[in-house]
């Protein structure tokens, strides 16, 4: 439902949106590597978005993400708090998530 409504926000905003039902569903997606930003929950089935953030790392995708979270201290704890370009907390904002992905294309 939450990757959904994003999807939605998004593509009213004019955005190419592609939506995954999983970090592991998008690292196995050719065309995840051509996107501009990458939008993450933390915590999904099967892997972390930091995770995800590091495969996409390791295969040389160096664009901006935006890492959603609800719980900001398990993100840190990890020690990577710099490698995501922006945190949004939930409950989400409509107009802060759209300016964090308009900063990371290039919109705003």
């Amino acid at each position: 439902m939450v990757r959904r409504s994003i999807q939605l926000i998004l593509q009213a905003r004019g955005y190419d949106v592609r939506a995954f039902s999983s970090g592991v569903q998008a690292l196995a997606d050719p065309s995840v590597v051509e996107a501009a930003c990458l939008v993450t929950d933390y915590r999904m089935a099967g892997m972390t978005g930091l995770d995800l953030l590091r495969g996409l790392r390791a295969v040389g995708w160096r664009r901006p993400a935006i890492l959603i979270t609800a719980h900001r201290s398990d993100y840190i704890a990890e020690g990577e708090d710099t490698l995501f370009d922006e945190i949004l907390e939930k409950p989400l904002l409509d107009r802060r998530l759209c300016a964090c992905v308009d900063r990371a294309t290039g919109r705003a």
